[in-house]
């Protein structure tokens, strides 16, 4: 016997369809939150190299947590063959606005509280005894940390802090560039005043170049993030070029890409989109610049691969304002740092770049432009764009 509706159930069938499409039109009703239907944890990779790489499941254990305020102690060291003749704080000066574009970038979520001990800490041995120029190894890292914490003892309490900046003197040429050290339990480590010092940069000439924001790409390996350059080839930056700060340092991108915050955790999984079956999404992305909105949508196309869009604005170059848009990249969590884990795609390959914003101009995509990965089964559509971010859609078959 077939059952009878009441006149209020049908008026309930009829009225729904209606008040679902209103629902799409009301203010805080996001199309990436109505569209997705993946979990977001279905979008967070896991590495798969064993250090520092893409995936979500970051060893906190071994890294740095970025959360919060991060104790860091500054410490200034020269050497017999290198004394210094600058001040200290000339030295710090050069450094120290990186925490600034640091608590910036991570939406106020860290903030890297450095404390500076202005004085020259002497070093037992000369520069160019500490191997930097042979290709330094973890192990005589680890000893040249071991004899600049040695040096200030005497007037550092490093049971203060979590993480060690060590700035040599500029007139120590050898000590020529900046590594990050990150504790190994199978060695000794660096222990004072009852502390093991699991974190620290040792900053070297190439702080006269690259400025504040090495403290951002070398704190960011502490934190458990790889290199975006190559170690290898001519073009050191084909990966990704200034979209990211563990790219080209020195890039106009004002930030981490948006893969790397949430990793971090400075970008909630409330503000990413999944797709990891077939199916397709209508997203409203604000750029990662602003804190607030959908940061990204991740198509997943493999147990440790997928496709990220993302939306940037604040890129700025000598020259000017550089080319925005919606960035899209591959993640690769099973390639090694500095080989490539993320790779940026070129939106228009063959366009002659802006004076003063190459790499950066060919890679945005703009309203009315896509990308298409046949194989992988992924399209990403930009259909609309304002001052704050893009529309897109994001199709998995």
């Amino acid at each position: 016997m077939r059952a009878r509706l009441s006149l209020r159930s049908l008026r309930a069938v009829l009225w729904a369809p209606l008040l679902a499409a209103l629902l799409l039109l009301l203010p805080g009703t996001s199309p990436a939150a109505r569209a997705a239907t993946d979990p977001v944890s279905a979008c967070a990779l896991k590495g798969t190299t064993g250090w520092m790489d893409e995936g979500h499941d970051t060893d906190w254990s071994v890294f740095k947590r970025p959360a919060g305020t991060v104790p860091v102690g500054m410490i200034f060291v020269d050497f017999p063959d290198a004394p210094a003749t600058e001040a200290p704080a000339d030295d710090a000066a050069r450094l120290t606005p990186g925490a600034d574009w640091l608590w910036n970038a991570s939406y106020g979520k860290a903030w890297l509280a450095i404390s500076q001990h202005r004085q020259w800490a002497r070093m037992p041995r000369n520069s160019t005894d500490y191997g930097f120029a042979r290709g330094l190894t973890h192990e005589t890292h680890e000893a040249y940390i071991k004899d600049a914490v040695a040096a200030a003892d005497p007037y550092v309490d490093f049971s203060r802090y979590e993480m060690v900046y060590v700035v040599a003197t500029r007139n120590a040429s050898a000590i020529s560039f900046t590594p990050t050290y990150v504790y190994d339990p199978g060695t000794a480590g660096v222990r004072a005043d009852g502390t093991l010092l699991k974190w620290a940069v040792t900053f070297g000439q190439d702080m006269w170049h690259w400025g504040p924001k090495l403290v951002a790409h070398e704190t960011g390996h502490a934190f458990g993030l790889p290199d975006l350059y190559g170690f290898t080839g001519t073009d050191a930056h084909r990966f990704v070029a200034g979209w990211d700060v563990m790219g080209l340092i020195g890039g106009p991108g004002s930030q981490f890409l948006a893969w790397h915050s949430w990793k971090l955790g400075w970008t909630a999984d409330s503000q990413v989109v999944c797709r990891a079956s077939a199916g397709s999404d209508t997203v409203s992305l604000t750029a990662v610049e602003y804190g607030s909105g959908t940061k990204m949508a991740v198509i997943r196309t493999g147990p440790g691969t997928a496709y990220v869009v993302e939306s940037r604005r604040a890129i700025q170059a000598d020259s000017g304002a550089c080319s925005t848009g919606a960035l899209v990249y591959r993640v690769d969590t099973s390639v090694p740092t500095g080989q490539g884990p993320v790779r940026v795609i070129d939106a228009k390959p063959n366009a002659t770049p802006a004076t003063g914003c190459r790499p950066l101009d060919d890679a945005p995509f703009w309203t009315g432009e896509s990308f298409t990965d046949a194989t992988a089964g992924v399209r990403i559509e930009v259909l609309g764009a304002d001052g704050y971010g893009e529309t897109v859609r994001v199709t998995k078959w």
